[in-house]
């Protein structure tokens, strides 16, 4: 087995929250301490702007759009102070990757899940667990990363983490615990006990760069006993010989402490709890060493997985740098001189001037350059082995496709994808002259691209042109983008929901499609059932159709098999009731007829387009609007008015909580066509003192009246287009 000797010392962490949680300004932090940048800029404020967020759009709104990463090296704090524990790690590289917030940018968090070690969960102390966490955290537990958390803003008015502890397991079902207690509350946090070392830490110096190691102040000596009392209790469960101590009531070794947290934590059982204040400069560095002592390396890591396209099995990738090049890449941006590429490699080692081959397209590329990314800067490299994550520079390719050595045989594996949400809101978009509509096709081009939930269309029947996507502010973006950008000026329609058709019935699916015109003809009959798509598993509620082979005794050959999977799957597009995509069927193929010399691939993708067509129809087919989640957070003297506004918009109230400042969180769902507007009229209701965050939560059946209402429209629409 040969790794690269550093490997044991590399980890790859992102860090994800809900908006305005304070990842951007944790990231600007831990570039500073680990002496990557020399003056920290903040988020907002005028200044040059953080520099993790290098969009000039990011540094006005304040958020972040696009995931950026970078390379840092750890050095550790024992040079100011505080010594570590004898086998713990120092000169960790990090390769960080600072992810979006906001719901509208969710595939930026879920691509870079999908491919890294470990994560920092970051909770606002005064919010605790709020709408995007949860998110966040589904997409943690969906590709297995190993997390900790971070309560920052620790110096806000109503800062409490032991509210945000039970949060983590009443509303996430984390295994979590405090590994700090706070010296001081609000406006008077001045640092953190730990509990292991049972010492305060306080933070000096104009940046919090000098870490001060001191006894427990008097008044925390029993608070903190207790506190240890708890994460011990809770930690022991990791480590028998731990437990049978503490039973025993004997010394507990540091060592052995760590060793147990790092176990729990790498099994996914165990979330250990810090605490901070980044934009105050507090605790950061505390973080940064539990990062290197208890999320994993890519040695220590759960090992990725590629799908085997002979066999259909799954193959576990080894970190190892002499075997075969495994690597996928997972996130692209076009830029001036060529596509670049960020590339997580899994196994083998990539070179400056390979030739490589995509395991998708079969296509042979050569690598000119690579580069080891900060922000938006680059630092080129020659070399890159397992465990790395690194961009190439002019390699051509998708989002999610896997790249092998020429020379390696292993064309047949690819890594196993990620999720991507689909679209639920559109609008058109056109160009005011010839000129602007090629800039804009330009951008559009790249946008697609770049990103799998942004989608581009065009109306059959209006010839219009149209895009979608995860909410009205990811589109107001692209809009943005193409107008600074690309110099485009477009003309944008109003937001439309993208509704949904399914079915809720069984029907028989049967055609025979014969077409004789002299010579060989046309000959294929299809013939079996469609059924609502009943599954489980929440990550399929967006699942167009699942094909079921069910044929015996060769009555279709197999070579047709997969024309009339295609067949189903061309008529998925346009459903009967108002011509929206259909979703949720289970479509079953269970006998047919073929001829010897008129059957071919397209008659039987044809009989089969023909008879899923008419089976649809025949399986009471209904319309499903998207349903969002809301959360509104107001005085409570404006709890009434939130309420009755979101029930008035065919909202169901989930339920509400008091927060310790006492205001209120207002949880509903609502169907997306009601939400259009709802910014203005929760600012005029609440006397701009509301705010309210919305993601998607799943597709419904749309009530009767308003089923006819959608219809109606929509054929008034192609009324309008074809006069």
């Amino acid at each position: 087995m040969s790794i690269d000797k550093n490997l044991s010392k590399t980890r790859n962490i992102g860090i994800s929250a809900h908006i305005d949680s304070g990842k951007t300004t944790l990231s600007e932090r831990i570039l500073f301490y680990c002496s990557k940048i020399h003056k920290i800029e903040d988020v907002k404020g005028g200044g040059a702007g953080a520099t993790m967020d290098h969009m000039e759009l990011e540094r006005e709104k304040g958020i972040t759009i696009t995931s950026a990463a970078t390379t840092v090296e750890w050095m550790g704090i024992d040079k100011k102070g505080i010594k570590y524990a004898e086998g713990d790690e120092k000169n960790i590289k990090i390769n960080l990757i600072d992810t979006p917030g906001h719901v509208d940018f969710t595939v930026e968090v879920e691509r870079s899940l999908r491919v890294l070690d470990g994560a920092i969960l970051v909770l606002c102390s005064v919010a605790g667990v709020q709408s995007q966490s949860i998110t966040v955290d589904r997409q943690m537990k969906r590709y297995r990363v190993p997390r900790m958390a971070f309560l920052n803003k620790m110096d806000r008015m109503g800062a409490n983490p032991y509210n945000g502890v039970k949060a983590l397991k009443e509303k996430l079902g984390h295994n979590a615990v405090l590994m700090q207690i706070p010296i001081g509350a609000e406006e008077n946090f001045k640092g953190s006990v730990d509990l292991i070392t049972m010492k305060a830490y306080y933070f000096d110096g104009d940046n919090g760069e000098i870490v001060r190691e001191e006894a427990i102040p008097s008044e925390l000596v029993e608070q903190a006993q207790k506190a240890r009392e708890e994460m011990l209790d809770v930690v022991s469960a990791f480590d028998d010989n731990m437990m049978e101590a503490i039973l025993d009531g004997k010394d507990i070794s540091e060592e052995q402490i760590h060793a147990a947290v790092k176990k729990g934590v790498q099994t996914l059982a165990f979330t250990p709890v810090f605490m901070g204040s980044a934009f105050k400069n507090k605790g950061v560095q505390l973080l940064l060493n539990a990062v290197a002592r208890y999320l994993p390396s890519p040695v220590t890591a759960e090992h990725s997985k590629a799908i085997d396209s002979k066999t259909g099995e799954k193959v576990e990738l080894l970190p190892e740098y002499d075997k075969g090049l495994v690597c996928m890449a997972f996130k692209i941006t076009d830029e001036q001189f060529g596509q670049l590429t960020y590339t997580r490699i899994y196994q083998g080692t990539l070179n400056k001037g390979d030739t490589l081959i995509n395991t998708r397209t079969k296509k042979r590329v050569r690598v000119g350059r690579i580069v080891r990314m900060n922000s938006n800067d680059r630092e080129n490299i020659d070399s890159a082995s397992a465990g790395d994550i690194i961009a190439m520079i002019g390699v051509d390719c998708a989002s999610g496709d896997t790249f092998v050595n020429e020379d390696g045989n292993l064309e047949h594996l690819s890594c196993e994808g990620m999720h991507v949400p689909i679209p639920v809101i559109e609008l058109s978009i056109k160009a005011k002259d010839k000129e602007m509509q090629a800039r804009m096709s330009k951008g559009l081009a790249r946008f697609i691209k770049e990103d799998p939930t942004f989608h581009l269309f065009t109306d059959e029947e209006s010839g219009e042109t149209r895009i979608a996507g995860m909410g009205e502010l990811h589109l107001e973006i692209y809009v943005e983008r193409l107008k600074r950008e690309y110099k485009a000026e477009v003309e944008i329609g109003a937001p439309q929901v993208n509704y949904r058709e399914t079915i809720r019935g069984e029907a028989k699916l049967e055609y025979t499609h014969k077409k004789q015109t002299g010579g060989s003809g046309q000959f294929a009959k299809v013939a079996g059932k469609i059924k609502p798509l009943t599954d489980d598993r929440k990550e399929r509620e967006d699942q167009v159709y699942r094909f079921n082979n069910e044929i015996k005794g060769g009555v279709i050959p197999n070579e047709f098999i997969p024309s009339c999977d295609r067949g189903f799957g061309d008529v998925m597009n346009k459903g009967p009731l108002a011509a929206f995509p259909v979703i949720g069927v289970d479509a079953f193929l269970q006998d047919g007829q073929y001829h010897d010399v008129d059957s071919s691939d397209m008659a039987f993708r044809i009989a089969a387009r023909m008879a899923m067509r008419d089976a649809i129809k025949n399986a009471n087919p209904i319309i499903l609007e998207p349903i969002m989640k809301v959360e509104v957070e107001t005085p409570q003297d404006y709890q009434g008015f939130v309420i009755g506004d979101l029930s008035s918009r065919r909202g169901v109230i989930l339920g509400s909580e008091t927060t310790d400042t006492g205001d209120a969180v207002i949880n509903a769902h609502v169907p997306l066509s009601e939400m259009f507007g709802y910014a203005t009229v929760l600012r005029s209701g609440t006397a701009g003192k509301a705010g309210y965050s919305m993601e998607f939560a799943k597709y419904e059946q749309c009530p009767s009246h308003v089923q006819d209402k959608v219809i109606a429209a929509r054929k008034d629409k192609l009324n309008e287009r074809a006069e």
